[in-house]
């Protein structure tokens, strides 16, 4: 019966060493199927939950027209396109089109992160929807997730940071749209990105979370607009702890003198926090800035690190982690 049992034992530990050996890392994406998938979400539905190590799924140029989802338990994935301009992921979902009550915005997204260490690099996300409503391109609710030298372009609500104990990372990114274009509670770095507004609205919308130290933070970014607007606001409060600061950026002149506008509820301006640090251009002018928000000293921008931000993992996001 030992022996039975000793058997038994090896024959587990031998399966699951071939069933782990089964695992594949890397794989390529590519819609002229010279690749392991032609889909991404069929890519990423073969990977392995949990991995002991980062799974990296490449992208061949094309229009991935699909929405795509990395579910909570897909952790420590990768999606690098091929160029940043011809690799794209493409829907056009919008609140009307669900039609799922006053909740149908979260369902619209091109693209879906729910999972923790997620990174994305030389990618084009976008929702095609147009100027119909709530149209999310983009929705991050996983920790840890990066986002480096890719496009994030549609209209209303076109990047949703989500996540209570979100943290997410966007370097070298484009990312355009209408109203409340960059919105929600995580806490976010958007890192020399350029901020294209494409009609006379608000950049932002935050939901900070109470306690949080920070919420949607901008460095060394570009404010532009598209032609023929002329009258956009750095920001609102979606709820009454948000909090948005922008430092070293250079804002044009879309950006209205007043920089920041209330929303419905004036009593939130008590608990939210907007503020910023040693901007420039024609819209960085403080002289007319509303009496709520703050230009912060030198010693206050010295918190604004991207480790105090967002913590040492951030600095462990190199080539070999990708």
């Amino acid at each position: 019966m030992k022996k039975l049992f000793l058997s038994l034992g090896y024959l587990f530990l031998f399966c699951n060493l071939v069933a782990q050996s089964g695992v594949q890392y890397e794989m390529v994406v590519a819609l002229d199927g010279s690749g392991d998938y032609t889909s991404i979400q069929a890519a990423i539905d073969a990977t392995k939950a949990f991995p002991d190590k980062r799974i990296k799924i490449y992208l061949k140029n094309g229009i991935y027209r699909e929405k795509v989802r990395v579910p909570s338990w897909n952790t420590r994935l990768s999606l690098v396109g091929e160029d940043t301009e011809k690799t794209i992921i493409s829907w056009n979902d919008h609140f009307k089109k669900i039609d799922r009550g006053r909740n149908s915005t979260f369902y619209t997204s091109t693209l879906l992160v729910e999972a923790d260490d997620f990174y994305a690099e030389n990618l084009t996300i976008e929702n095609t929807a147009g100027p119909v409503g709530q149209a999310v391109a983009l929705h991050v609710e996983g920790n840890r997730c990066v986002f480096i030298n890719c496009r994030i372009l549609g209209n209303q609500d076109t990047l949703y940071t989500s996540g209570e104990n979100s943290k997410q990372y966007f370097k070298n990114c484009t990312i355009e749209g209408t109203t409340d274009f960059i919105f929600g509670s995580a806490t976010a770095v958007f890192d020399q990105c350029t901020i294209v507004s494409l009609k006379d609205s608000y950049i932002t919308a935050a939901s900070t979370d109470k306690g949080k130290e920070f919420g949607l933070v901008f460095m060394n970014c570009k404010l532009q607009a598209a032609k023929g607007v002329t009258k956009v606001y750095l920001g609102r409060p979606w709820r009454p702890y948000a909090k948005t600061v922008f430092l070293n950026c250079e804002m044009g002149e879309h950006i209205v003198p007043e920089g920041w506008k209330t929303w419905s509820n004036t009593e939130d301006l008590k608990t939210s926090f907007y503020a910023e640090y040693a901007n420039s251009g024609p819209g960085a002018a403080s002289a007319k800035r509303v009496a709520w928000s703050e230009q912060l000293s030198s010693s206050e921008a010295g918190a604004y690190t991207i480790g105090n931000i967002l913590g040492n993992w951030i600095e462990n996001i190199n080539t070999k982690e990708k």
